[in-house]
């Protein structure tokens, strides 16, 4: 066991870990805060499905325009800083979208939040690893599960908004001006220094988190090899988003419409998904240190194929609950080890690995939904929700580029 593993984190270096995870928090909570209203927003635009799936989508089409950006602004003004100003440009930008009286206005909104919140994405995890190294241990994890308790905390803000017959602009206002003032509070405990600053950790041996947490740094490589293992982590990232994406468009339609479950047994199919991935980020960064990145994203990947691949195979709405319950705790901790792997390839400037991997597997939630949809309509969504033991079957081969357990 390494030095790094057995010292104690600095009181400065905790209450950066606290700074992240209120970044994460307010990440999760603001877009989480608007999804709610979509359904009140296209009554009173008064638009058709179409237009409104075009509207919607500019969401993520700002976010990759925008998105290969966040690696320069990380560079020239800090994570943390870029973490915050995006935060508070996103929250303006879905204030705009709640406010937008024309279809155009919408989605202009949305493609300026999606744009916004690439940045932030970027930005926090670039900063979640700075402190991690710190740490000498895996705590990315932890963030992420933090950004899904605070999706949890947005969405029931607005639900009860919706039930108190709060209009859209003051929840909507309330909810930029909370989460900016807790971001802005959080960038005054936020490491200081330069990206590249590696503190305690670094001058111990430079070691970093997990798997991965204490294990050495990489030898340098060539440029093709760099390029095949950044294409690998791109791949197991985008293999999270689409399980992901599977729970989020088509749990609930699968187990309604197919299966005939009742509309609140459905909903079951996403919160089981959601609330298996939150456990397994909870768990995760523990399992990391104790067996390596490569063996977790691995096993997990196993558990996610077969879990939903038996739940396909032998259809009943318990059956399938698990199925996508297996399925999200499975894939917890790729998109966390996909990020945490390219911010640390050797021969690129800093934030750019990371900003590459996180710019590519938007992707997959921009063209899974109508893949998945293409396929359902030509064969059955059973048959298109094959999409995510394939998903499985992705990282398990792409696996080996993630990092092994120190020995």
């Amino acid at each position: 066991m390494t030095v790094d593993v057995l010292r104690r984190p600095a009181p400065a270096d905790r209450r950066a870990r606290v700074a992240v995870a209120v970044l994460f928090f307010t990440n999760g909570a603001l877009f989480a805060n608007l999804l709610p209203r979509y359904p009140q927003i296209k009554a009173d635009l008064g638009i058709g499905n179409a237009a409104y799936g075009l509207a919607v989508a500019a969401f993520p089409a700002g976010a990759i325009t925008a998105g290969l950006a966040a690696g320069i602004l990380v560079r020239r003004f800090g994570s943390a800083r870029v973490a915050v100003g995006g935060t508070l440009l996103t929250g303006a930008g879905i204030l705009a979208a709640g406010l937008a009286d024309s279809v155009a206005v919408f989605a202009g909104a949305l493609f300026l939040a999606g744009a916004m919140d690439a940045f932030t994405d970027v930005a926090q995890n670039a900063h979640g690893l700075r402190v991690q190294r710190r740490y000498g241990r895996s705590i990315i994890n932890s963030f992420h599960a933090i950004w899904s308790i605070g999706a949890v905390t947005g969405g029931s803000m607005a639900a009860t908004a919706i039930a108190l017959g709060v209009p859209r602009g003051p929840h909507l206002l309330f909810s930029a001006v909370v989460f900016a003032v807790a971001a802005c509070v959080a960038l005054r405990y936020c490491l200081p220094g330069p990206e590249t600053d590696t503190g305690a950790a670094g001058e111990a041996g430079e070691a970093d988190a997990g798997d991965g947490a204490a294990s050495p740094k990489r030898a340098p490589a060539t440029g093709l090899r760099t390029g095949w293992v950044l294409a690998a982590l791109v791949l197991i990232a985008t293999a999270g988003t689409l399980v992901e994406d599977a729970g989020m468009s088509w749990a609930t339609l699968y187990l309604s419409d197919s299966l005939h479950a009742t509309a609140a047994l459905a909903a079951s199919g996403y919160v089981g998904l959601v609330g298996a991935q939150f456990v397994g980020r909870i768990v995760g960064d523990r399992l990391v240190d104790r067996f390596g990145q490569r063996t977790v994203a691995r096993s997990g990947a196993l558990i996610a194929a077969v879990g939903m691949g038996l739940a396909l195979a032998v259809p009943t709405v318990p059956g399938t609950v698990l199925g996508f319950a297996a399925a999200g705790f499975g894939v917890a901790t790729l998109v966390p080890a996909a990020m945490h792997e390219a911010d640390e390839l050797p021969g690129l400037k800093p934030g750019s690995g990371l900003t590459l991997v996180s710019w590519l597997m938007r992707l997959g939630f921009l063209l899974s939904p109508p893949a998945v949809g293409l396929v359902a309509d030509a064969t059955s969504l059973r048959v298109g929700l094959l999409v995510v033991p394939f998903a499985g079957l992705i990282v398990l081969v792409c696996g080996g580029v993630l990092r092994s357990r120190r020995g």
